[in-house]
């Protein structure tokens, strides 16, 4: 059998973070084969991108150690040569070897391509760069084929976009475009899809498997997404605090976990979390909310006088109700206009038609004094907590002033003492109470925000993307915890997402929602079993599941090493 591709051998990160040492990568050692793809998986904070931007020493010297560890890269240089140690190569190799024999694609394209050069001029470069001989026109000759190889439509066109002109699939094409043009032998790809509505991570993915078999490159593949994992993995290896405490082929990982992490990682996905039961209705629950032909159209003014000559139909006719206790998942791709109907329910934009009907009051067309009495039993939770919680506030001003406002509590002792309670509620200590948000994690900082909207004791809730960003671990939590509060309170949600597998666990009844239309509704079990709207079977169709893939290596493979 030839030599791994790549070995990584006992390697450790330390970096320096203001007086302490963070062993972000603890012991690591795996081998990636010719033509396969191995993935890395864990939870944040795991190690998983230290390991990857270690291997190709992307990390800033000033604070990054490596006591130990050997990354091994075979071929050296040009591929023709000895194995080449990139820990200690020196740094005229690393320029040629990044990009050329390995190349990365990063987690947020927006981030990683120069706003003010053209995607063609940005890959063009990269080819020139590695290979002198070639000729511009040359390079934009095969810029041109590697925006094709990614499918990108148009793509002559889009040689001279510049990248805030293209989507964030189009975008994240242009990344592994660029990646690809030089041919690597090795492609890193950290969190690629994270980012990316169903459909078209699917399309990546596929895309990346295409390439793959057709160049022979190996892929190291970073996810915390075992749906994922499924669709694209040969080998894996389970990474916790910086050490990898499971290895081996996908088939034995997923079928017979051997460690207490993974086995935990895997209890907690969506559609193996225990189904809470149905409740028993002894009547019809009242209505708490409608809506009637709700319609959201923004106006697209040109010329010098910005006359209006169309409208962006964000919500077009959305007809829909929510009874007391009801939950109800709206899902559907970015743009479809899921984020506006939410906000249009909250009167947090104005509606250009329609009713929406809230406790029996039609509040469309209340003035903000009319709606305050509303604001406190309508509530939201934000996809992102960071940017929705004012960083200047403690979290006891942030859970006390919602409470003044609206005159809950004849005393800010007696807010205190509110406030204390809804954090028990979503499981924090009331001590949490004298911190800022940054002193939180992410699953910790949306407690808080669903702390903030149970202070005002709300009668419904819109959940826009609420575990979205959130560990598979921490998202258990977090729907566990809304659906207890949910029977505890007789709440009413909205819960938007693009997480079929969420959907699956948490929903009653399902919209599935396409260029501002509800195109299909229902009991949520009856539509992900039976879709009969043709968007609803593409977008189930694009869910990557748990699952093995026809192909994937057997439980006979060797496993790599475990460090």
């Amino acid at each position: 059998m030839s030599a791994p591709l790549l070995r990584v051998q006992d390697l450790r990160t330390h970096l320096r973070s203001g007086g302490r040492v963070v062993r972000a990568v603890d012991g690591v050692s795996f081998d990636i084969r010719r033509g396969e793809t191995f993935c890395l998986v864990g939870e944040s904070g795991s190690g998983k991108s230290v390991t990857a931007l270690s291997i190709i020493r992307l990390l800033p010297p000033r604070i990054t150690r490596h006591p130990t560890g050997r990354i091994l890269l075979d071929g050296g240089v040009d591929g023709q040569g000895a194995p080449l140690d990139l820990l200690r190569a020196p740094e005229s190799d690393l320029c040629r070897i990044r990009g050329g024999r390995i190349a990365m694609i990063f987690q947020e394209p927006m981030t990683s391509l120069n706003p003010v050069f053209t995607i063609g001029e940005q890959i063009v470069e990269a080819l020139l760069l590695h290979n002198p001989g070639m000729t511009p026109d040359e390079a934009e000759a095969r810029a041109l084929a590697a925006l094709e190889a990614v499918q990108i439509p148009n793509a002559r066109a889009r040689l001279g976009e510049y990248p805030h002109r293209l989507s964030g699939g189009q975008r994240q094409r242009v990344m592994i475009a660029m990646a690809m043009a030089c041919e690597p032998d090795l492609l890193i790809a950290d969190e690629p899809t994270t980012a990316l509505d169903v459909t078209v991570q699917a399309e990546i993915l596929r895309l990346m498997k295409d390439l793959q078999a057709r160049t022979g490159m190996s892929i190291l593949f970073i996810t915390h997404d075992f749906g994922v994992v499924s669709q694209m993995a040969d080998r894996l290896a389970v990474m916790r605090h910086g050490q990898i405490v499971e290895s081996g082929p996908l088939r034995r990982v997923l079928r017979q976990p051997e460690h207490p992490y993974t086995r935990a990682l895997l209890a907690a996905l969506p559609e193996n979390l225990p189904r809470p039961p149905r409740r028993a209705e002894s009547a019809p629950r009242e209505p708490l909310l409608q809506l009637e032909g709700l319609k959201v159209h923004f106006p697209i003014r040109r010329g010098v006088l910005r006359r209006v000559v169309d409208h962006v139909r964000a919500v077009d006719g959305v007809d829909l109700t929510i009874r007391r206790g009801d939950i109800v998942a709206l899902v559907g791709e970015s743009g479809c206009g899921k984020t506006t109907l939410g906000r249009a329910i909250l009167r947090l934009v104005p509606a250009s038609a329609g009713r929406i009907v809230f406790a029996d009051s039609d509040i469309s067309r209340l003035s903000p004094r009319e709606l305050l009495p509303y604001r406190r039993r309508m509530q939201v939770i934000f996809q992102d907590p960071m940017s929705s919680l004012n960083p200047r506030l403690t979290i006891a001003t942030t859970l006390t002033e919602p409470m003044q406002v609206h005159g809950i509590g004849t005393s800010h002792e007696e807010r205190i003492a509110l406030a204390e309670d809804a954090l028990r509620q979503v499981q924090l200590s009331p001590e949490h109470l004298w911190r800022y948000p940054h002193e939180f994690s992410g699953g910790q900082r949306q407690r808080i925000g669903i702390a903030r909207a149970l202070v005002l004791d709300p009668a419904f809730l819109v959940c826009d993307e609420v575990t979205s960003a959130l560990d598979v671990s921490v998202q258990a939590e977090i729907l566990q915890m809304l659906l207890r509060l949910r029977d505890e309170r007789n709440l009413a949600m909205l819960f938007i997402t693009h997480d079929i597998g969420v959907v699956e666990y948490i929903s009653e009844r399902m919209l599935v929602m396409y260029q501002g239309r509800i195109v299909e509704a229902g009991e949520t079990a009856r539509v992900c079993r039976a879709p009969r709207a043709p968007y609803t079977r593409r977008l189930l169709a694009a869910v990557p599941r748990v699952g093995i893939r026809p192909g994937a290596a057997d439980a006979a493979a060797p496993p790599a090493p475990a460090g």
